[in-house]
């Protein structure tokens, strides 16, 4: 065992101690993948990352992300708290004003704009959309003690993690939930996916939409503040026409629940259909780790 860097950086914040914590240990080398889970059921939150060498000269460092209980190809919160850590770190150095990770989902480019209203901007992995299954509807809505709107009908989103997205009919329904998480778990399970996202319009001159994330099949009762649940959001926007409503560019909330108050830029570039996701972060935790 030896020291190793570590970090524990809030993302979607301004604010430590809201937001959405990420573990980031910063010389990986060396680890092994059992290593690498254990530590990352021993930090217990929603994601840990290890940076490691990148493998190609394009890109600036290697990132492998763990929940506590598998590792996942790509995660949104991770991606961000990470580069600002590899960046306050000295690990890597901004080319052309941005960071290119490689993960499990491929390269992944983040911005830094300093005069943005988010510092960090990642570019979206490709996502597919598919219709969930009309049988499983009934399920759905059992699992979450709540019945979903069917005006666009839930939309399984895979963009690295596999989030089943349901509009609900605003954010106070939103806010209410009290799913059944053995029932979110298994039916999760059964089809396949991460995790359930939900989300609803917001009318509090704050946010376009409020947010909340479930996934206690990868061991995340509820996650604070999720990334790539925000891109399926919006790739669930894009792709069924919601986007209308909303409109390309918008800020979400989520995490209220738990105490959090994440704060979530999106933009969705009418070029190309790009989805582009914002954070700022914070580091709460800066020393060193024995592994």
């Amino acid at each position: 065992m030896r020291a190793r860097r570590f970090k524990q950086v809030d993302v979607f914040t301004r604010v430590p101690y809201l937001g959405n914590p990420v573990a980031v240990v910063l010389d990986a080398e060396g680890l092994g993948d059992a290593q690498m889970q254990g530590i990352a059921s021993w930090t217990n939150l929603s994601e840990t990352t290890f940076v490691l060498p990148p493998r190609s000269p394009s890109a600036d460092y290697y990132l492998r992300i763990f929940t506590p209980r598998a590792e996942i190809p790509f995660a949104g919160h991770p991606t961000l708290g990470s580069a600002h850590a590899v960046l306050e770190a000295g690990v890597a150095q901004l080319r052309d004003g941005c960071l290119r990770q490689d993960c499990g989902a491929g390269q992944v480019t983040i911005a830094v704009e300093a005069a943005s209203e988010a510092r960090l901007w990642l570019a979206s992995p490709p996502t597919v959309l598919r219709p969930m299954d009309r049988s499983q509807f009934e399920a759905l809505d059992h699992a979450l003690a709540a019945a979903v709107e069917r005006d666009p009908p839930p939309q399984i989103v895979d963009v690295g993690p596999v989030w089943l997205v349901a509009r609900m009919t605003d954010a106070r329904a939103v806010a209410e939930l009290t799913p059944d998480l053995a029932a979110v778990a298994a039916l999760s399970t059964a089809i396949g996916i991460t995790g359930i996202v939900v989300f609803g319009p917001s009318d509090d001159g704050v946010s376009a939409l409020h947010l909340r994330a479930f996934a206690p099949a990868h061991g995340v009762p509820e996650d604070p503040v999720c990334g790539s649940g925000n891109i399926s959001v919006a790739a669930f926007l894009a792709g069924t026409g919601w986007i209308e409503h909303i409109g390309p560019q918008y800020r979400a909330r989520q995490g209220m629940q738990l105490g959090r108050d994440g704060r979530i830029a999106l933009r969705i570039a009418e070029a190309d259909g790009q989805i582009w996701l914002g954070g700022n972060a914070v580091t709460c935790v800066d020393g060193t780790l024995q592994a």
